[in-house]
């Protein structure tokens, strides 16, 4: 008789670990290869206009003022970024110096990508590839949306406007959000007036019950209402 083989076929052994699923706010919360954290007191430079492009940063805690100087010597507030806020992302489009100057204006903190680093998670990381173009969409419509303010709405839009932007007004919280710190000069410097003007509105808008100085400027959502009216 044919004897019949009782062998029994082993399965593949299990692997002895799951694969970790990755972690975007542990990515971005953390130090690791090709990322550090870079403390920063308020005013101190974290990078100069015409340094090498060379690494992403991510806000982890305070703000970021970027400001261009053209062959004049004016200079020009670009952009005001706090908490969650990428900047220096042009070394990932072929940037070779940075365009902008990035001064702190309060104590920050911020993770330092290497563009390689950067490069290999938005390839390999789909989670966190999404993350990250989500919020450059979001930030070029906040770009074309101040574009069309500046051409089309008066100073005192614009600077109800901005101050609901630096108090990251939509974002969970209290009603009442407290600026970083800003002074009306930069505030005139980000809306294209004067700080005259800038004070003339700030007191008006203080006086209504829009915001409120103690030591910090709190801003109400109510101030929205200046913004909407035409």
């Amino acid at each position: 008789m044919r004897r019949v083989s009782t062998r029994i076929a082993r399965s593949p052994q299990k692997a002895t670990s799951m694969t970790t699923a990755f972690d975007v706010k542990l990515f971005l919360d953390s130090t690791g290869l090709g990322r550090k954290v870079g403390k920063f007191q308020r005013k101190e430079t974290v990078f100069a206009q015409g340094d090498p492009a060379k690494n992403v940063m991510y806000i982890q805690e305070g703000g970021v003022k970027l400001t261009v100087v053209n062959d004049a010597g004016k200079e020009a507030v670009v952009a005001i970024l706090g908490p969650g806020d990428f900047f220096g992302e042009g070394c990932l489009a072929g940037q070779s110096v940075c365009i902008a100057t990035a001064t702190a204006i309060a104590p920050t903190t911020v993770l330092v990508i290497e563009k390689k680093e950067m490069i290999r998670v938005l390839h390999r990381e789909h989670e966190f590839s999404d993350r990250f173009i989500a919020y450059m969409l979001a930030r070029n419509i906040r770009v074309e949306a101040d574009l069309v303010d500046q051409l089309f709405n008066s100073s005192e839009k614009r600077l109800a406007r901005t101050l609901l932007l630096l108090a990251r007004y939509g974002a969970p919280g209290d009603l009442q959000q407290v600026l970083p710190k800003v002074s009306q000069e930069m505030l005139a410097d980000m809306i294209g007036t004067t700080r005259s003007r800038v004070n003339f509105f700030m007191n008006k808008f203080r006086k209504l019950g829009f915001i409120k100085y103690n030591g910090e400027i709190h801003v109400d959502n109510s101030l929205l209402s200046v913004v909407l009216h035409d």
